[in-house]
């Protein structure tokens, strides 16, 4: 079995700043920036203001931002503020969703530059 590599901010630490790697476990507070190519874990008490990209997400604190990610796990006292992007994503009965949601698509962030582009003139509602 191999050491487990993920960045973790502890329940006593707040943290500003940018944070990239590969998986990372929050339980403390977080501002900033998130960029992540595996799992972004926020437990039960964590807050996090962020824009965040990573493959998945599994929300059980508190988090206000933006949230682009291939899956996403919102738990049962998780809290999200802002706007999601997801290809899946998954509330569980407690939890809080505000803001918009764009699921079923990949993420921009995933998508190629000329797929993500309209290919005609938007309509106006």
């Amino acid at each position: 079995m191999t050491p487990d590599k993920s960045t973790l901010i502890d329940a006593q630490a707040d943290v500003e700043g940018k944070l990239r790697g590969k998986d990372a476990q929050i339980l403390g507070r977080f501002q900033g920036e998130i960029e992540l190519t595996g799992r972004l874990l926020m437990g039960e008490g964590s807050h996090a203001q962020a824009v965040v990209v990573a493959d998945v997400a599994e929300i059980a604190g508190e988090f206000k931002g933006e949230l682009k990610v291939r899956s996403l796990v919102l738990l049962e006292k998780g809290r999200i503020e802002g706007s999601v992007e997801a290809q899946s994503i998954s509330v569980r009965e407690g939890a809080l969703l505000n803001g918009s949601v764009n699921v079923g698509s990949p993420p921009r962030h995933m998508a190629s530059a000329a797929a993500s582009r309209p290919a005609g003139g938007m309509l106006a509602g």
